[in-house]
């Protein structure tokens, strides 16, 4: 098991980067709908989110960087990690999913992080899937964490949909659910996993029905992450406009 050593350093350039050169360079917006500080700062929370893209984690990581004020971590796939050791400085820690007993020791160390009221965010399904696949399929890692916390942590189901609307840059929206509270060690870990899993299909299924009944796959009261580019066709209308002059 690999733990987060967070720099503050390496944050400092890789936010920029991250926004700069990945995102704002592959993205025409990102936007967030709902708070990820509906909970007060000393509050354990647990994020978790539909994993359908290798831009999950990255666009997750801006949002909490812009928007919340609490101390954040990520879990990610040990291979994963290896591979790209500097995410640990970001606050990235490893889950191997074939070895039962290094599964163990990621969950005492992400409840540990909950005992200090950090703020953790999981991919329950555990591996990348196509945004329609259904059922989302958790894993049951999810409740085992949930017996270890502290009693008082709560859920908050996030759902991340992408699409191509009138522009060739993809639009990535988020939606924050509401928290979610239970008596998390009377439940058996499986009906943990079913019973979030169904909550976050019904949240993924509102989410992608409300951008496809919107006209350019943008939701009221959302936040825009990144400054919205212009579209082709308003970049057309623009030059239209200069030629007449």
């Amino acid at each position: 098991m690999i733990p987060a050593g967070k720099s503050a350093s390496f944050q400092m350039v890789f936010r920029k980067y991250n926004e700069w050169y990945l995102i704002r360079r592959n993205f025409h917006s990102l936007t967030i709908t709902g708070s990820l500080d509906a909970l007060p700062a000393q509050q354990p929370v647990i994020y978790i989110m539909n994993h359908s893209s290798w831009w999950d984690g990255l666009l997750a990581y801006h949002a909490y960087n812009r928007t919340s004020v609490g101390d954040h971590y990520m879990m990610m796939e040990e291979r994963q990690l290896k591979r790209y050791d500097f995410f640990r400085k970001a606050g990235a820690f490893s889950i191997e999913k074939g070895s039962p007993s290094d599964v163990r020791q990621s969950m005492r160390y992400a409840a540990g992080l909950l005992e200090q009221s950090k703020r953790i965010w999981l991919f329950p399904q555990g591996e990348i899937r196509h945004l329609e696949t259904r059922p989302l399929t958790f894993r049951p890692g999810i409740g085992l964490l949930l017996r270890q916390a502290p009693p008082e942590t709560a859920v908050i189901p996030v759902t991340l949909h992408y699409g191509l609307y009138q522009q060739p840059r993809l639009q990535a929206s988020l939606h924050i659910g509401e928290p979610i509270f239970q008596n998390w060690k009377q439940i058996g870990s499986s009906d943990c996993a079913e019973m979030l899993e169904d909550r976050l299909t019904v949240q993924l299924d509102q989410h992608s029905q409300q951008l496809l009944l919107s006209k350019e796959g943008y939701l009221p009261d959302e936040v825009h992450l990144i400054g919205r580019k212009r579209t082709v066709d308003e970049k057309y209308d623009q030059y239209r406009k200069i030629r007449k002059r």
